[in-house]
């Protein structure tokens, strides 16, 4: 997951109509948050709430993460399960004005930065840290080393694949990498392996979300309602402390090439909103506005807004608590909306 393209798109016009239809795709990758949009579709839940707004809603899995929010800006899907950092910078910068339909979860320490050998951040000063750049594993980095007063400057970047990351990690000369998981948990069984810095000290900030193409929402509401009713009903299902819950989880742990314990895991280290209320009251806080602002100014300092961007606030930014950035060009929306109608049961 989490992999943000340096690739950014001028887009004048996407291929997807945003008239009324009545059919619609919707691609996702595997991360322990989004598992749910493939057993949704599996046991026909998807299936169920487009039937009761006459829909035909189609779930695509993407193997590459970055494929899939490229295909989603280029108008190949309605919808697309990325991070609240790739939807800036890809689908936002490109022009697609796109919105957060659902806000799922956020990283509490799947995305770490680990060190081979040393024990303390400060350590990794004059080192080379393998890491997906410009993603938010390179946010991550940004983040970590400002908290023990160094900077980008002190270390070496070295663009590395997450396809690549668990077979680069026990090399000779590899020192350092940042990733998330499951690459995270499988490094962290190496020898030497010592996780160094993680998000559960940045909460909130990496977020992960099912985008939807903002023009596609207004023309077609009922692709929301279904969307959201449909990811809730798994929300209460996977989250059920009974026999039911216990293999809905172990079934995502299998599809995403671990198991039970392995899925729990990870589930451990993310802030799951299981209900729509919970989501709701994360995406109205202030600070939600305040770490789109932080993620800005990342994605600006990294050219990541585009060769014409002036400066990090290019890009408008909705948000319930107020606009970041250009109100005249706002191109990423939060609306809790739709969440909110599934609080209230009006789905």
């Amino acid at each position: 997951m989490k992999r943000l393209s340096a690739l950014l798109l001028t887009l004048t016009f996407s291929s997807f109509s945003a008239a009324a239809t009545d059919s619609f795709k919707v691609c996702w990758s595997i991360y322990v948050g989004w598992m749910p949009w493939g057993y949704a579709a599996e046991q026909k839940v998807v299936d169920k709430w487009a039937k009761k707004y006459d829909l035909d809603i189609e779930v695509v899995q993407i193997n590459d993460y970055i494929e899939s929010i490229n295909q989603y800006t280029t108008g190949e899907f309605a919808a697309c399960a990325m991070t609240n950092m790739d939807a800036l910078t890809i689908p936002a910068a490109g022009g697609v004005d796109s919105t957060a339909l659902i806000v799922g979860d956020f990283s509490n320490g799947n995305d770490g930065v680990v060190l081979k050998g040393y024990d303390k951040l400060k350590d990794i000063k004059g080192q080379r840290v393998n890491l997906v750049e410009l993603s938010v594993s390179h946010y991550l980095l940004a983040r970590g080393l400002e908290s023990v007063g160094l900077s980008e400057s002190d270390v070496t970047v070295v663009n590395t694949s997450d396809a690549d990351m668990v077979a680069v990690y026990p090399t000779a000369g590899i020192s350092s990498v940042a990733t998330w998981n499951p690459l995270l948990s499988e490094i962290m069984t190496m020898p030497g392996a010592n996780k160094v810095f993680d998000s559960s000290q940045i909460p909130g900030e990496i977020i992960d979300l099912l985008v939807i193409n903002t023009e596609v929402l207004k023309a077609n509401p009922k692709l929301g309602k279904a969307l959201t009713g449909a990811w809730y009903e798994i929300m209460a299902m996977m989250s059920a402390k009974d026999k039911g819950g216990v293999e809905v989880r172990t079934a995502m742990g299998v599809a995403s090439g671990t198991d039970l314990a392995g899925y729990e895991a990870q589930l451990a280290s993310t802030e799951m909103f299981y209900t729509p209320a919970a989501a709701v009251a994360f995406t109205n806080s202030a600070a939600l506005k305040t770490t789109m602002k932080n993620v800005a100014e990342f994605s600006f300092a990294h050219g990541l807004l585009g060769d014409g961007a002036p400066d990090a606030g290019f890009i408008g930014i909705e948000t319930p608590s107020g606009v970041f950035g250009n109100k005249a060009n706002i191109k990423f929306r939060f609306d809790p909306s739709y969440m909110q109608m599934a609080a209230d049961g009006k789905l």
